[in-house]
């Protein structure tokens, strides 16, 4: 297996993966005791790594969301949460903690899964990818289930933050590719449905897409067969417990 055929395997698995948590009764619940409805939790839960910031550094970073949206609900969020945006962040991932405790304890493929998803994580470069910068710095958990989903958002926000610097730099708004993406999701993002994506939008998202594999590869690469091996077998078996 070649790291480009890795990480046309796992990325995509790790996207959905990763957001598995972000609306499980479990994590609404956790929410609405600090105070926050599940938007506002998942705003302050996945924007809190970058601490207590301006709705426009949250804007920046989350990228598809239209700005006035995204003030109004961090804004909003930080004003009723019982906890500070640090922690309502920890709380966040301790959901998704206890989630992978749940579905995970047991499975035999975690301890190499485990130990190629860090390789991955330090060897990626977070530079210019905030998001992935703050989720990076939380400590990842002692116990194997934990760890492993730990990793998956990990390496979720490392490979979406690159995403949305590949989306600028191939000369697409962050709105018009969300705009293709997810044309069911528009309202929730904040957007109107009266902007239709051209020809050349969509090329241009294509062209991102391929920049994104350029930059997360590097990190992929740094596995050797087994660890390549470990990484698919492990998504696969976390895929398998969560469905």
């Amino acid at each position: 297996m070649t790291p480009d055929t890795l990480v046309d395997t796992v990325c995509p698995k790790i996207a959905s993966l990763g957001a598995a948590f972000y609306f499980l009764p479990g994590t609404v619940s956790r929410g609405k005791e600090l105070g926050l409805d599940g938007f506002r939790f998942y705003f302050l839960g996945r924007g809190g790594v970058l601490g207590d910031v301006d709705a426009r550094v949250i804007q920046s970073a989350f990228g598809y969301f239209n700005g006035p949206l995204v003030d109004k609900i961090w804004t909003s969020a930080k004003e009723r949460s019982q906890v500070g945006p640090r922690d309502a962040a920890r709380e966040y991932l301790k959901c998704a903690h206890d989630l992978a405790r749940d579905k995970l304890t047991g499975l035999p493929e975690l301890g190499a899964f485990n130990e190629a998803a860090a390789a991955v994580n330090a060897a990626a470069d977070p530079a210019g990818l905030a998001l992935y910068a703050g989720i990076s710095a939380e400590p990842v958990p002692g116990d194997a289930p934990a760890a492993a989903y730990h990793h998956i958002i990990q390496h979720r926000e490392f490979r979406g933050s690159a995403h949305l610097v590949a989306v600028i730099a191939s000369g697409l708004t962050a709105e018009m590719a969300h705009r293709i993406k997810r044309p069911a999701d528009l309202a929730t993002f904040g957007w109107t449905e009266d902007v239709t994506p051209t020809d050349a939008d969509r090329a241009m998202l294509g062209a991102a897409e391929d920049l994104t594999d350029q930059l997360v590869l590097p990190a992929y690469s740094v596995l050797d067969e087994a660890g390549r091996t470990a990484l698919v077998d492990g998504i696969n078996a976390i895929e398998k417990a969560f469905a």
